[in-house]
């Protein structure tokens, strides 16, 4: 993941660079006019629909059912006592996650002529299950020298609502079809950018090492959360008054996410086994005010009057 990371940074932080240097040498040199520069903000709510294989993710990771690893001494047929490591497993009822969900969006952004570059802050509302109880059962078997279960033991552990949402930025660079200031426009768009996912888990359970199944990382009470690398297309119909304009879009954002971490380790590191480095595909569609403002250019026109 940190790879992956440092890559997206490394290319973002050149590409802003490159730009930025590139924008200021044509500026000097003439070839466009930095005071027709002008910036714009906007917000947008949108639905997202979950492919099948991200509403899936989410609802088995997000409904993990696992195991509570303790230590406690057993009295063995012939009377002796030993420290033997238990599993506790039960079960429990959530409800589970739709497979569709709000999308909320700031962006801030500057148009030249028809060229726009922006970026779109993206976040979501918590999609929240509530837990059905304050607490659930859970059982072990104490086995015997001979690996029959002689005695099963029952414990309690707690319940939590279990939780996810997302948030991520991405950078766009968008072009107006039909011209600079139509009152009617069309707006394709492409950017790459980054999302968090972050999950809340029912209970405390602990993940057992592959590799030793005498240590385990206990989850907390908290948000676990991993990254992932997006690539966000989107057509947007606008109708611009001015500086005020209104418009719907639609489009598709990939998104692929990295395995995700608990304290120590990621989860396919850990028993049970779960692979967690999925996609995160969401299509959408919703509305966006946008507010524009006005060029060094406009306010030279606008002082003549």
């Amino acid at each position: 993941m940190k790879t992956k990371i440092t890559s997206f940074i490394t290319f973002a932080v050149a590409s802003l660079l490159a730009f930025s240097a590139s924008a200021f040498a044509e500026a000097e040199a003439g070839f466009y006019e930095s005071d027709h520069v002008r910036g714009f903000i906007s917000i947008g709510a949108d639905y997202r629909g979950m492919r099948s294989e991200f509403h899936d993710y989410v609802n088995n990771i997000a409904f993990r059912n696992g195991i509570h690893m303790e230590e406690a001494y057993v009295q063995d047929s012939d009377s002796s006592v030993r420290l033997d490591t238990l599993a506790f497993a039960g079960s429990f009822k959530y409800s589970k996650f739709n497979d569709y969900y709000l999308g909320l969006h700031v962006n801030f952004g500057a148009q030249y002529k028809q060229f726009l570059t922006w970026f779109d802050v993206n976040f979501m509302p918590p999609q929240i299950s509530e837990r059905p109880a304050k607490t659930y059962s859970a059982s072990a078997g104490v086995e015997g020298s001979d690996g029959s279960i002689e005695e099963v033991r029952t414990k309690k552990y707690p319940l939590y609502d279990v939780e996810w949402y997302s948030y991520g930025i991405d950078w766009m660079f968008g072009w107006k079809l039909f011209g600079e200031n139509t009152i009617i426009n069309l707006i394709p768009s492409v950017g790459f950018g980054m999302n968090i996912i972050n999950f809340h888990f029912a209970s405390n359970f602990d993940l057992v090492y592959m590799e030793n199944p005498n240590k385990w990382d206990t989850m907390r009470d908290r948000d676990y959360s991993t990254l992932a690398t997006t690539f966000n297309s989107e057509l947007e119909l606008r109708l611009e008054f001015s500086r005020f304009a209104i418009g719907g879009y639609g489009g598709y954002r990939f998104i692929r996410y990295n395995e995700l971490k608990i304290e120590s380790r990621t989860m396919n590191n850990t028993v049970p086994y779960q692979n967690t480095d999925a996609i995160g595909d969401t299509w959408f569609a919703g509305l966006r005010i946008t507010w524009l403002f006005l060029s060094d250019w406009q306010k030279k026109q606008r002082d003549r009057l």
